[in-house]
């Protein structure tokens, strides 16, 4: 088992953990990344790389994502095909929550979340954050989800190249991973972990309106360019109608209008539709005008007929269908070409796994190219490396 642990800014809370996990399972593998916490927190990561941690080091802040898929890259490269479990720093998860996800994850073989029942005292803005996303996550993918914000995961190892290609470096990471294995069809099992929150959450480096629009952002521009649209819909009406009198032509026209603005934009900035090509897209993207067309008539005829007044049966059925046409547009109408999920290698961030090979250096080809490499004089100052296990207790600058 490999646990891996983002920290920025961290407090003794996770040298108690680290300490916890190695109490618990002696031959556990944690690997801590240090997400430019800066020099006031050296003495904390050295306490935990004393414990037997692996620390890998980014010289700035990068997000919790960017530090989640350095330790990603890392592990996929030091200790392949082992499953990984991501905890926090800052003691919400318990060693036997991590080891329950840990061995969820070895039985099910794919993604394993630790679910919190936000029971007891639970802060205000992370109760009504769950509660949010949960919804938006349910509307955005027609699954149920009911810790969406949640820290302790399990992957399996076979996810780690995957992982390092989903998009977000910061807080969105976590929930854009989410959406990005809804949208591949991945499994994903919950299973319950304690709901802990240490002195109101106020060690979370979470901010409430930043963080929380970079998580809300692909639903967010989805309504922004509904009521794009919308706009367009309603100018352009008025301008036909004044011009022709004739409502039908003008209400299709309008339409037409609003919906190739709507595509355009969702295509290029709602979706990141792209890469795939023009014509499949808006061919299907004209199926599901239209069939929304019919299928906000067919329900407003519908409950106005069983006796509900007009406004609450459009608002309704607005309603609905606006959470229909994200969900199909944005598995069907706008799936990107698989290619388009590959990251270039040239545009991969620094590789994290690369350091550790530095005590094995003789061995690489062009190390015998240097004459003075076998006289260096503090090579036999390391003659306790080979102790480490399995490359635990060192530090890696990014």
């Amino acid at each position: 088992m490999i646990v891996l642990i983002p920290a920025y800014e961290p407090d003794q809370r996770l040298v108690t953990l680290v300490g916890s996990l190695r109490d618990a399972v002696p031959d556990a593998r944690v690997v801590a990344v240090d997400d430019g916490s800066g020099p006031a927190y050296r003495e904390v990561f050295d306490a935990v790389e004393n414990l037997g941690c692996t620390v890998l080091r980014h010289p700035v802040n990068r997000g919790k994502g960017h530090a989640l898929k350095s330790g990603f890259r890392y592990i996929a490269e030091v200790h392949r095909g082992d499953d990984v479990v991501c905890a926090d720093a800052d003691g919400q998860h318990t060693v036997g929550d991590i080891l329950r996800v840990a061995g969820r994850v070895r039985r099910a073989g794919h993604l394993v979340l630790g679910a919190r029942r936000f029971t007891g005292t639970v802060p205000l803005r992370s109760r009504f954050g769950n509660a949010a996303t949960r919804v938006l996550f349910a509307t955005a993918t027609g699954r149920h989800v009911r810790d969406t914000q949640t820290g302790l995961r399990a992957y399996p190892g076979t996810m780690l190249g995957w992982l390092q290609r989903v998009p977000g470096d910061r807080f969105e990471y976590e929930m854009n991973v989410l959406l990005e294995a809804a949208q591949a069809k991945q499994a994903v099992t919950e299973t319950d972990i304690a709901t802990i929150y240490l002195e109101r959450n106020k060690s979370s480096h979470f901010r409430p309106l930043v963080d929380s629009l970079r998580v809300y952002r692909p639903l967010l521009r989805f309504s922004a360019s509904s009521l794009l649209a919308f706009a367009v819909d309603t100018v352009g009406l008025v301008a036909l109608y004044s011009m022709t009198g004739a409502l039908l032509p003008s209400v299709l026209g309008a339409r037409a209008l609003s919906s190739t603005v709507n595509f355009l934009v969702n295509r290029r900035f709602v979706f990141d539709g792209g890469a795939k090509p023009l014509r499949p897209a808006a061919t299907r993207y004209w199926t599901l005008v239209v069939s929304l067309l019919a299928a906000n008539f067919l329900l407003i005829d519908g409950l106005t007929t069983a006796g509900m007044p007009l406004l609450p049966a459009k608002l309704g059925t607005e309603a609905a269908l606006f959470a229909v046409s994200y969900l199909v547009q944005r598995r069907l109408v706008f799936t990107p070409h698989p290619r388009s999920r590959r990251t270039p290698r040239s545009r991969r961030g620094p590789r994290a796994h690369r350091m550790p090979s530095l005590p094995t250096a003789p061995s690489i080809p062009t190390a015998p190219s240097i004459p003075t490499a076998p006289s260096i004089p503090t090579a036999p100052s390391l003659p306790t490396a080979p102790s480490l296990p399995a490359d635990q207790g060192r530090i890696h600058v990014l």
